[in-house]
């Protein structure tokens, strides 16, 4: 019997049902040392990071969205992390008592029930609608405990160095003040026209600034929900309908400034209201209860905040003011006032009638579009061209004559393109007489694009660019006569001469800045010339370029002020906790860094795309 069954397995095994032992073996998605995550599993994370940010934002997250977010990165980096700390546990045998273990788990606020002590009821509920048993949760707090030590050991006290958070503290505030004069085109003077010849040479010399881009002639095709949706009629009947439906989001709810004392004993609770009914005030039953006002505050929320129907629905019925009698509800009895009421309203329908109605007709165009494309790729797949499908299915097309790879056309101005997706980078992609794979816009929306023809770059010849090679040579002209012009005011300031008799000669104005910041930027000054006077000494001149690429600006530093540094003030308390948190969090990326390295950690690229669906599930 055993040598048919191991013919029966070596069988199988030769029909491919092998795969069903070698399965688990080739399923790791990454391993740090003896620690593997399989792509179940890392799917799994992968979800429940999804629903966590989706309850955050209370909006479903996307697939796109998510990656584009980064969250499949951080999974797995928070995976690698916690494996290779579980590893350095291991390897040096640490533990933890189960008394700490106890203590994390009912300090845990999610677990506390209506009397704010820990909840076992409440604990299993929890634990229930995440999935978790109580052995894995306990167990993965016991793993984290043990992280936690790690962390800290590594980071412990660290103090920043007084030094660092002294040169940080100087460069964010010291201020500085100056004169400054610009110069501009009237300062470079009358600059005759280049004759022919040093005209030819500067373009000889320049060729490849004045070459024409290559262009592109192309065919778009967009079905865009805001374009389809200017086509759909929408009945009033349908808006009304639409805003009777949805009359809850364009409501704001009544909300009440809600304060509660909880009882244990309904017996206790009710003998406690007819003290209130007899004159006992509400803040005296909550002193007797020795209760803070944070204890009794449930804020200013609205009726569906209140988890318990019989608490919201006496709590609600209540004047600003009034104190409620014993309310049995399903966490015990309590007693409520409520201090103040908001009154809730809801917009008019005539002032969201247009908003529903964009709204209505983008929803029917989006389904409009998953129609049509459907007969666009049965046609682009038969061979049509696009103005030919445009033409029978009575959709918008548009034709590009010339655009180059900056987006411009022959003109120079900017030709419009479609917008939420890279149509230009497409076009740039595609070659002519190809089908190119439609691209899909960040709303829903369907492009189409095919290249029609392809315009070479070119030299130009000076006759073609004249004008544009004249103005340019114009220019670097101006630019060297400003400079000099700058160089010569520097040193004669060097020599002794005062910024204000310079100008008064060249018949320019001083401005005098505030006392700025290195990171202001209202003092007047252009970025270039705000690095420039905090390179340069007290009472020296530089120049430092304007805010046009003709100007030049020459300043003189008039003072410097060096910020005080007094350790205890609450900013540089504010500055010394940040480089603190920075350094530890460098020391301890450092840390894992270096633990990830003598482990050897391997991820499967196309493991980790199967796990994000990109990839095949076998």
């Amino acid at each position: 019997m055993g040598a048919v069954v191991g013919l029966l397995v070596l069988a199988f095994a030769a029909w491919g049902i092998g795969d069903i032992f070698r399965g688990p073996m080739r399923g790791a998605l990454a391993t740090v040392g003896n620690a593997k995550i399989s792509v179940e599993q890392f799917r799994q994370l992968y979800q429940t990071k999804l629903q966590e940010v989706s309850q955050q934002l209370r909006r479903p997250i996307t697939p796109e969205q998510a990656r584009a977010f980064g969250f499949d990165r951080q999974v797995l980096a928070q995976w690698l992390q916690d494996a290779t700390l579980d590893q350095v546990v291991q390897d040096m045998r640490l533990g933890v008592a189960d008394t700490e273990v106890v203590r994390r788990v009912t300090e845990d606020p999610a677990f506390r029930g209506p009397g704010g002590q820990f909840d076992p009821g409440q604990f299993r509920t929890v634990l229930q609608r995440n999935g978790q048993s109580e052995q894995g949760y306990i167990a993965e707090q016991r793993r984290e405990t043990l992280r936690r030590q790690i962390a800290t050991t590594v980071n412990g006290d660290i103090q920043p160095p007084k030094a660092a958070a002294e040169a940080i503290n100087r460069y964010e505030n010291e201020q500085r003040d100056a004169d400054y004069v610009v110069l501009t085109r009237a300062q470079a003077g009358d600059i005759p026209p280049p004759t022919p010849d040093v005209l030819a040479k500067y373009f000889e010399e320049r060729k490849v600034l004045f070459r024409a881009p290559e262009y592109r002639k192309a065919t778009i095709l967009a079905l865009t929900p805001d374009a389809i949706s200017a086509t759909i009629e929408i009945a009033p009947a349908d808006i009304q309908a639409a805003y009777d439906k949805n009359i809850a989001r364009f409501s704001v709810p009544e909300r009440r400034q809600v304060e509660q004392i909880l009882f244990q004993d309904k017996d206790e609770a009710h003998k406690a209201a007819e003290r209130v009914a007899s004159g006992l005030s509400f803040d005296d039953l909550a002193k007797e209860r020795k209760l803070s006002e944070k204890d009794l505050d449930l804020g200013l929320i609205p009726k569906t905040a209140l988890a318990d129907q019989k608490v919201a629905d006496a709590a609600f019925s209540l004047a600003a003011g009034q104190v409620s009698g014993s309310i049995d509800g399903a966490f015990g009895s309590t007693i409520v006032r409520v201090v103040k009421i908001e009154v809730g309203s809801t917009k008019p329908f005539a002032e969201v009638e247009g908003e529903i109605k964009k709204a209505l007709a983008l929803d029917r165009a989006k389904a409009e579009i998953r129609k049509l494309r459907d007969k666009v790729d049965e046609e682009v797949g038969g061979g049509a061209r696009l103005d030919e499908i445009a033409k029978k299915l009575n959709i918008p097309v548009r034709s590009i004559d010339a655009i180059d790879r900056s987006g411009r056309g022959l003109d120079g101005k900017p030709v419009e393109l479609p917008q939420g997706v890279d149509v230009l980078d497409g076009i740039f992609s595609a070659d002519v007489g190809v089908e190119n794979d439609a691209l899909q816009t960040r709303d829903g929306g369907i492009i189409w694009y095919e290249l029609v023809a392809v315009t070479p770059s070119r030299e130009r010849p000076l006759d073609e660019v004249k004008d544009q090679v004249e103005a340019r040579w114009h220019d670097d002209e101006t630019v060297a006569r400003l400079n000099a012009k700058a160089s010569e005011m520097i040193d004669k300031v060097k020599g002794g001469a005062s910024l204000a008799d310079l100008a008064a000669a060249e018949k320019l104005t001083v401005t005098k800045t505030k006392w700025l910041k290195r990171r202001d930027t209202t003092g007047g000054l252009p970025a270039n010339a705000m690095t420039v006077l905090f390179q340069t000494a007290k009472g020296v001149a530089a120049t430092a370029d304007g805010k046009e690429p003709t100007e030049r600006i020459v300043l003189v530093v008039d003072d410097v002020t060096i910020p005080s540094f007094d350790p205890a003030a609450p900013d540089m308390k504010r500055l010394s906790d940040a480089l603190r948190d920075a350094i530890a969090n460098d020391l301890y990326s450092q840390f894992i860094g270096q633990i990830e390295s003598d482990l050897k950690v391997s991820i499967d690229q196309a493991a980790l795309a199967q796990a994000l669906g990109g990839g095949p599930t076998n």
